[in-house]
């Protein structure tokens, strides 16, 4: 299921989010924002467990703003796991 998660705060306008039916993320588009930052996250966080990339990314600041691309996708996969 594709999921898209509404950024606030950062500079990517939205998360586009590709789960599988075990809750692995087959993939993720951040849209806007640095390219190089989201191609590297999004090569990071392919295969992997949503809850378990959640719990990495969460708090994870850039420079002087209270969140991140990492941590505004930490909040979506939150999200749509039910955990927000």
């Amino acid at each position: 299921m594709v999921y898209t998660y509404k950024t606030a705060g950062v500079c990517s306008r939205t998360i586009d989010i590709e789960l599988d039916e075990t809750g692995e993320i087959r993939d993720v588009i951040f849209n806007g924002g640095c390219n190089g930052n989201g191609k590297g996250v999004r090569a990071l966080v392919i295969g992997r467990k949503a809850s378990e990339v959640a719990g990495l990314l969460r708090g994870v600041r850039c420079e002087n703003k209270t969140t991140s691309c990492p941590d505004q996708l930490a909040k979506a996969l939150e999200q749509v796991l039910g955990q927000d």
